[in-house]
């Protein structure tokens, strides 16, 4: 079974849509991760403020972080390998890296988003 892990730069939550300031990727690429999980992928996500000692343990991220600092995340790995760093990548892209075909025309094709529960900008997630 294909590994994916994606390390991600210091965040309140995975989703990214608490606070005030929402970056829409970050909804974005939770769906996509969701539809990975889907196809059978399993996914591994690490928040370096959440989980520092992870990002010690893995040699190459280890490494990409002494020579980038952390501009060099979101590091996303595919069984042991970085496929890509400092950006989310799309479906169609990781759905490649993970060897799955997206069907033409579907509705997966062009990213169907599933609705993510956007906590109040009061709320004590952070």
């Amino acid at each position: 079974m294909v590994k994916l892990e994606v390390f991600d730069p210091p965040m309140c939550c995975s989703t990214g849509v608490c606070g005030t300031d929402i970056d829409p990727v970050l909804p974005r690429f939770a769906a996509d991760l969701e539809w990975l999980r889907t196809q059978g992928i399993n996914i591994e996500r690490y928040n370096l403020a959440q989980q520092p000692g992870l990002f010690v343990a893995n040699e190459k991220v280890k490494a990409a972080l002494h020579e980038e600092g952390d501009s060099c995340l979101p590091l996303i790995l595919v069984d042991g390998q970085i496929i890509s760093r400092s950006a989310y990548p799309e479906r169609a892209v990781l759905a490649d890296y993970a060897g799955i075909k997206v069907p033409t025309g579907s509705a997966d094709a062009v990213g169907a988003r599933r609705s993510l529960n956007v906590l109040p900008s009061a709320s004590k997630c952070c």
